[in-house]
C-alpha cells in the first residue's frame, strides 16, 4: 500500500476503464491513478490498450505533470470505474482498516498487467484467442449490420472478459506487421464497444482487399476503423487499411507509403475530422475524402454507403483532395504549350527578370544604356531588334552632370524622350528593406511598376560590398531580385568588368549565374561593340558596333564648346562584304536613284504611323510616293510603268538594298 492506500484494488479498477477515451479523461484517470498510489508503468502498461495510443513518452509525460496533492483525489478513480460497470470485489472482513495496514513500499507492477477479473491467472494470450477462433460467417450480427465482409476475420469463442465486458461471440479483427505477425486483436461485440486485447500495444494493419506490390497504379484508403475499409473496397475497389483509430491512420499512412511507394494513399476522413485529415495529407503528400457536407459527426465512409448506396461513395472516392504541391509535373505536349519567352527587346532582354550590361570604363555603356531605353519606352526599334514600349526608371548614380548631357546630346539628334522615361538620381543602397521600400514605392507612383528598372552603377548602389566575396555578392543579388519581386518587369543593372576584361563581370561568378539576360560592351581602339553575352533563347553570337558621335549642345562660360555624344550604329564589317552591290544598270538602278533622292529630301523627320522597327535617325518614305516619283522615269510603255517601278522595288527589297514594312520605304 501506498499512503494508505491499495495499488492492487487500484490497479483493478484503472484496468476496468478504456484507455481510448477523449485525453482530458485520459489525463484525469492519470491524476486519480497516481493519487490511489499507482505508478507510471502501471500507467503507460494500460496507456497501451487504447487504439488512439501515441509513446511511452507522452505518458511519462503527463506523468510527471501530475501533483499528487492535487484536486483529483483516489476516490475519482473508483467513481469512474463504478461508472464504467466495474464491481468493486473488497469486502470488510478481508482487509483491515486502512489506518491498521502495515505500510508497503510501491511495488512495480507485472510486466503484463493482468485483468482484475482474472487475479492471478495469466495475462491475456492473442495469439492463442485467435488460433482457437472460429471462421467469421456473413451471418455474424456486427458483419450484417455493416454489409461488410468475413474474409480474414474470425469470432472469439471462451469465458475472456475486458474491461467487465465478455467476449464470446465477438467478432476478432486482426492487426498484422508486414512479416505477417499478429500484433494484437481487436473485439468487436455484437452489441457493444470495440474493445482492444489488454497488455498489446496497438500495432500493424488489418488490409480489406488486395495489394499488388509495389503498389503501381493502385489507390489504398487508410480508414478509422474496419466499417469503413469494407465500404471502400466494395465501391471502388481499392484495398483498404484499417488503422484502429484516427490517432494511428500517420503512423500507418507512413508505412505503408513506405511499403508501398507507386501506390496512391487516400486518406478516409469520418465528419469531423476534415481538418485532421488535411493536415495530415499535406505531412504525408497524400490525398484525402471528406464525407459530403452538412454530415452528422462522424458521420463515416459505411454511413454514407448505407444511406445512399455505394455509388454515391464510389463517386465521392473518385475525386479526393489533395493539397497543393510545391512541384508541379508536366508532360511533353503542356511543355510544349508553354508561351515563348516574351521580349522587350527581341533576343536580347526580357519582358521580366534581372539583367545587366557591363563593360570597361571607357567603353560607353552608359550612352548605349541610355540610348537603348529611349528606344524601350518609345518602342523604336533598336539596333534591328523589335521593341515592346513600357515606362523606364533609370537610377543614375555616377555623374549627374554627364547623364544630363548624354540626355540633351540624344534628344538634339533623335528628338524628345518619351514621358515614360523617368529619372532618379539620389543615392541609395539597394540592400536595405528602407531604400528598397523607398525606391519601389517611387516607382509605383510614377508608373513604372512592370516596366524596366535600370541601376548604374552596381557598385554604386551597394556602397563598400566586397563584390568578389560570396556573401556580399549573395546579398546584392538577392536585393535585385526583391526589387524586381515588388514592381515586376526588368531590373537592369549597369556593371563593370575586372582587370582582366576576358573574364566578364566583376565579382563574384553567382552574379553571372543569376542573370536572365547580360549584353557585354567591348572597345578596341575607336571601334565599341555591343553583344548578348547570355539571353535565354536568343542569339549571342553576333557582334553589333556602335560609334560615339558626338554633340554640341552649346558653350559654357568661358566660350568653350559643351559636347556630349548620341550613339550612332554602325554596319557590321561582315555585313559590309556581303551586302549586295547596287544595280548599274536596269529599272532598278533608277528606282534606287529616286527613292535615295526622296529619302534625303525628307531628311531625319520621323512621320507619324512608321513601323517599330526603323532605325532610329533613319529617313523613311511612302511606297506609294517611291512608285509615283520613279515610274516616269522608267523608260517603258506608259501603261507598264506602274507595275515596271513595283516590280523594281521588289527586287531591291529581295536584294537587301531596301526595307519595306507596312507600306513604308527605307535603306538596309
Amino acid at each position: 500500500m501506498h499512503n494508505g492506500h491499495d495499488p492492487e484494488r487500484a490497479r483493478r479498477a484503472l484496468w476496468s476503464l478504456d484507455a481510448g477515451m477523449e485525453r482530458k479523461e485520459w489525463v484525469r484517470a492519470g491524476m486519480a491513478a497516481k493519487a490511489a498510489g499507482l505508478n507510471l508503468d502501471d500507467f503507460t502498461a494500460w496507456s497501451e490498450t487504447a487504439d488512439n495510443f501515441k509513446s511511452a513518452a507522452e505518458c511519462a509525460s503527463v506523468w510527471r505533470g501530475i501533483n499528487e496533492d492535487g484536486p483529483v483525489k483516489a476516490g475519482t478513480l473508483y467513481a469512474m470505474a463504478k461508472a464504467a460497470g466495474w464491481r468493486d470485489e473488497r469486502s470488510a472482513p478481508h482487509h483491515a482498516p486502512p489506518q491498521q495496514r502495515p505500510h508497503q513500499t510501491r511495488q512495480k507492477p507485472a510486466q503484463a498487467p493482468q485483468r482484475p477479473e482474472q487475479g492471478n491467472r495469466p495475462p491475456f494470450d492473442a495469439e492463442a484467442a485467435w488460433k482457437a477462433g472460429e471462421p467469421a460467417t456473413a451471418a455474424h450480427g456486427y458483419i450484417d449490420r455493416k454489409a461488410g465482409s468475413p474474409v480474414g476475420l474470425k469470432v472469439y469463442r471462451g469465458p475472456e472478459r475486458i474491461a467487465g465486458q465478455a467476449l464470446d461471440g465477438a467478432l476478432m479483427v486482426p492487426a498484422w506487421d508486414f512479416a505477417g505477425k499478429l500484433q494484437t486483436l481487436q473485439f468487436i461485440p455484437d452489441q457493444g464497444k470495440k474493445l482492444n486485447a489488454p497488455g498489446r500495444p496497438v500495432a500493424g494493419a488489418f488490409v480489406v482487399g488486395r495489394i499488388t506490390p509495389p503498389g503501381e497504379g493502385q489507390s489504398i484508403a487508410v480508414c478509422e476503423g474496419i466499417g469503413q475499409a469494407w465500404s471502400c473496397n466494395a465501391a471502388a475497389g481499392m484495398p483498404a487499411v484499417v488503422a484502429f483509430g484516427s490517432g494511428r491512420m500517420e503512423q500507418v499512412a507512413r508505412d505503408f507509403a513506405a511499403r508501398y511507394p507507386a501506390a496512391r494513399l487516400v486518406l478516409i476522413a469520418d465528419a469531423g475530422k476534415e481538418q485532421y485529415c488535411a493536415d495530415l495529407a499535406k505531412r504525408l503528400h497524400c490525398a484525402w475524402v471528406e464525407m459530403p457536407a452538412g454530415s452528422p459527426p462522424n458521420f463515416d465512409a459505411n454511413d454514407l454507403h448505407q444511406r445512399d448506396g455505394l455509388d454515391a461513395l464510389a463517386e465521392l472516392l473518385r475525386n479526393p483532395k489533395a493539397p497543393p504541391q510545391r512541384f508541379r509535373l508536366m508532360t511533353a505536349e503542356e511543355l510544349a504549350a508553354l508561351p515563348p519567352v516574351r521580349w522587350r527587346v527581341r533576343g536580347v532582354l526580357p519582358q521580366e527578370g534581372i539583367a545587366a550590361v557591363f563593360g570597361p570604363s571607357g567603353s560607353g555603356k552608359s550612352f548605349l544604356v541610355l540610348d537603348m531605353l529611349a528606344a524601350i519606352a518609345a518602342g523604336w526599334c533598336w539596333f534591328g531588334c523589335r521593341v515592346k514600349p513600357c515606362p523606364v526608371l533609370y537610377v543614375g548614380l555616377e555623374g549627374e552632370a554627364g547623364i544630363a548631357q548624354r540626355i540633351q546630346a540624344h534628344q538634339k539628334k533623335h528628338g524628345r524622350l518619351a514621358p515614360g522615361f523617368r529619372f532618379l538620381l539620389q543615392s541609395l543602397d539597394i540592400r536595405k528593406p528602407d531604400d528598397r521600400a523607398d525606391l519601389v514605392a517611387t516607382a509605383r507612383a510614377a508608373g513604372c511598376a512592370g516596366g524596366v528598372l535600370v541601376i548604374d552603377t552596381l557598385n554604386r548602389a551597394a556602397p563598400g560590398a566586397d563584390e568578389n566575396d560570396a556573401a556580399a555578392m549573395g546579398a546584392i543579388i538577392a536585393s535585385l531580385k526583391a526589387l524586381q519581386t515588388e514592381l515586376g518587369g526588368l531590373v537592369l543593372a549597369v556593371h563593370h568588368t575586372g582587370k582582366d576584361a576576358t573574364k566578364g563581370l566583376r565579382g563574384h561568378s553567382s552574379l553571372h549565374a543569376a542573370l536572365d539576360a547580360a549584353l557585354e560592351v567591348t572597345r578596341t581602339e575607336d571601334r565599341r561593340e555591343w553583344r548578348t553575352a547570355k539571353a535565354k533563347d536568343g542569339s549571342d553570337d553576333q557582334g553589333h558596333p556602335f560609334r560615339l558621335e558626338v554633340v554640341e549642345l552649346g558653350t559654357d562660360e568661358d566660350g568653350e564648346p559643351i559636347t556630349s555624344c548620341a550613339i550612332a550604329p554602325e554596319e557590321p564589317a561582315a555585313d559590309a562584304i556581303r551586302r549586295a552591290l547596287p544595280p548599274k544598270s536596269g529599272n532598278q538602278k533608277v528606282v534606287l536613284e529616286v527613292v535615295r533622292e526622296l529619302l534625303k529630301a525628307n531628311g531625319l523627320r520621323r512621320p507619324e504611323g512608321v513601323p517599330a522597327e526603323l532605325p532610329p535617325g533613319r529617313p523613311v518614305i511612302r511606297m506609294e510616293a517611291a512608285i509615283e516619283q520613279s515610274r516616269t522615269r522608267l523608260v517603258c510603255e506608259t501603261k507598264r510603268q506602274t507595275e515596271r517601278a513595283q516590280a523594281a522595288i521588289r527586287g531591291l527589297v529581295e536584294r537587301g538594298l531596301l526595307v519595306h514594312r507596312e507600306g513604308w520605304l527605307w535603306l538596309a
